[in-house]
């Protein structure tokens, strides 16, 4: 167990702005875990994974919790599938990588997404088609009060988009310390979403996949470690099928995917109609390849993201009489 007094966090999230915590823990094993939440019980704690989808308003009042516990291990093989637990402190993109060299299929189209295992969960993520909820079979947490574990099955979890019950009801409850995920020998592949199918040459396989969603991404997403960001700021908005038939026939080029409960419109698409691309406020600025991103660009303060995101919310309502929201967690 490390532990840090009066630190800075900007090694500690994404967004890479000088914002302090009392202090920061990181620790190794469950029982440094619970060591750590039995000394400091009853004061504010906040566990991190990478920091990726956070934006601190402020200094931290109390205990940052960074989880250093990164191992995974097969559970369980079948013909058709394999059960793999990993740890809650694993960065996502390096499981996937090792389960793309195993052949093993399911989260390929999650490549690249910055973030741990167990922020995987928490904020159900999900890119080109795939939601982490799609292969997540168990959830294994500590509760913060007492110390005890307890494992959530997937309807236990609440998933929803870029949503589980650790956002809402059991916010700052529990802390996630291992995920059990189902991978597949032979697919199926998902590739209907954007362009990934027309990027893949010849037959598709996990590692073509991960590839070419990592290029995909590359192209128009930041590197978090040369330019700040959360990765995407705002939550793609689901309209009525009554709004989205009003909204159409004013713009007839808008991008949109029917869903169970309405019609999915692009929020990038809506930023970018408004002409928000490159424009700044302060140190932050709403990202030029991709405008769902906003950026630091080396002097963003928070009150200088959270004034962007603001105006880019008014805008778009203003304009469209749509509500956006962030998908990055304000702490």
């Amino acid at each position: 167990m490390t532990q840090y007094e009066n630190c800075s966090l900007k090694p500690f999230h994404t967004f890479g702005m000088d914002v302090r915590a009392r202090k920061v823990v990181e620790y190794h094993t469950v029982d440094e875990l619970r060591k750590v939440l039995g000394e400091y019980r009853g004061q504010p704690m906040l566990p991190v994974g990478q920091g990726s989808n956070l934006l601190f308003t402020r200094d931290y009042d109390g205990i940052v919790l960074v989880s250093r516990m990164a191992r995974a291990r097969a559970l369980g093989e079948t013909k058709e599938d394999v059960l793999i637990e990993a740890d809650g402190g694993l960065v996502l993109d390096e499981l996937i990588a090792q389960l793309c060299d195993m052949n093993l299929c399911g989260m390929e189209n999650l490549s690249g997404i910055p973030g741990t295992v167990g922020a995987s969960a928490v904020q159900n993520v999900g890119a080109y088609g795939v939601e982490a909820k799609d292969v997540i079979r168990s959830v294994r947490a500590i509760e913060i009060a007492t110390g005890e574990e307890r494992v959530f099955t997937p309807e236990e979890c609440r998933f929803g988009y870029r949503d589980s019950v650790f956002k809402n009801e059991l916010r700052g409850q529990y802390i996630i310390i291992a995920v059990t995920y189902r991978l597949t020998h032979d697919g199926p592949f998902s590739l209907d979403y954007g362009n990934l199918a027309s990027a893949i040459k010849g037959e598709p396989t996990v590692q073509k996949i991960r590839e070419a969603v990592l290029a995909i991404r590359a192209e128009k997403l930041p590197d978090v470690h040369r330019l700040g960001s959360a990765g995407s700021f705002f939550k793609n908005p689901v309209v009525t099928p009554a709004k989205f038939e009003e909204l159409h026939k004013s713009y007839p080029k808008m991008p949109y995917f029917p869903q169970e409960d309405g019609v999915k419109i692009p929020a990038a698409w809506l930023i970018d109609t408004l002409g928000w691309k490159g424009k700044k406020q302060g140190g932050a600025q709403v990202y030029e390849k991709q405008p769902l991103v906003l950026v630091n660009t080396g002097t963003a303060v928070p009150e200088d993201v959270m004034r962007l995101a603001a105006a880019i919310t008014e805008s778009v309502k203003d304009q469209f009489d749509i509500e956006i929201y962030p998908e990055v967690n304000y702490i």
